[in-house]
């Protein structure tokens, strides 16, 4: 049997396949089946996606993502985390700055260690789309920007704010957030027909300006213990929205942990900053 060396990676409690494709062996078809064959949690691996970390002639390294459900993903923040310690910790990479092409671009991860391991990764998110089109949603026309801006969904009127992370998002403050918002209300935001590509869906409270509660419906997966795209998203909409104050370090509580998050305002990129760890290796059967 042909078999395949791969680590099991979680980022915050959101948790991968993580493996190097070196060789640019797989294409993207062959990906999905993997993903759909081994994400499964009663009957594979179990994860919630399938990191193939490869090279790239325009950076460092590559990173190829796919949902659990074989779908591509453009971006996923918690599994570009798990590449920069994968790379570090796995390949040997030295260096405490790597590029990794994504489907949103070049992005520069730094990589800090103590005694010679990779603890904490910091990722240059980009800067964020906030335009319709971009989402992309009909929410609101194509040049302007998604902004509180009301949809009844299942009998309750939510404010969301759309926002790219390489990949979309929709983001609605709330008092409390309850399972009747993200189990009930998140798959079908998920899937409206406003988002005609489908959305990531963030449920977020205040805690104070530079504290944020989060739960996430990912497109694609469902409720996942956490979100690094997300949690980005959700604090460029808590400036815009003026929870918290551009340019400051918020902590965002996800299910799984927190992350660290700075957007200094409109036009700039957003930094993430936060864990990522192995949890174990094994062999995939290819046959």
């Amino acid at each position: 049997m042909q078999a395949l060396k791969f680590h099991k990676m979680h980022g915050c409690g959101n948790d991968f396949i993580v493996f190097d494709d070196a060789q640019d062996r797989f294409s993207w078809h062959e990906l999905s089946e993997l993903a759909r064959r081994y994400c499964p949690r009663r009957f594979g691996v179990g994860a919630d996606g399938l990191i193939a970390v490869g090279r790239h002639p325009g950076a460092d390294y590559e990173m190829r993502y796919v949902n659990a459900d074989g779908s591509r993903a453009e971006m996923c923040g918690n599994g570009i985390r798990c590449v920069g310690k994968f790379v570090g910790d796995e390949l040997g990479d030295s260096r405490s700055h790597i590029n990794v092409m994504t489907g949103n671009g070049v992005l520069p991860i730094s990589l800090s260690r103590i005694a010679g391991r990779v603890e904490s990764i910091t990722v240059g998110m980009g800067v964020p789309g906030l335009k319709a089109a971009s989402i992309p949603t009909t929410l609101k026309p194509v040049g302007e920007p998604v902004l509180a801006t009301e949809l009844s969904v299942d009998g309750m009127q939510l404010a969301l704010t759309a926002v790219n992370m390489g990949n979309p998002h929709a983001v609605s403050f709330v008092d409390s957030i309850s399972d009747q918002h993200v189990l009930g209300v998140g798959p079908l935001i998920e899937r409206h027909s406003v988002f005609p590509e489908g959305v990531n869906v963030e449920f977020v409270q205040v805690l104070a300006p530079e504290k944020l509660r989060m739960r996430v419906w990912e497109r694609g997966v469902g409720e996942t213990w956490a979100c690094g795209t997300g949690a980005c998203a959700t604090v460029v909409a808590a400036v815009l929205n003026g929870h918290s104050r551009p340019g400051s370090d918020v902590v965002v509580k996800l299910n799984g942990g927190k992350l660290t998050i700075n957007w200094p305002g409109e036009g700039h990129a957003v930094q993430m900053t936060g864990p990522a760890e192995f949890v174990y290796h094994g062999f995939l059967g290819l046959d």
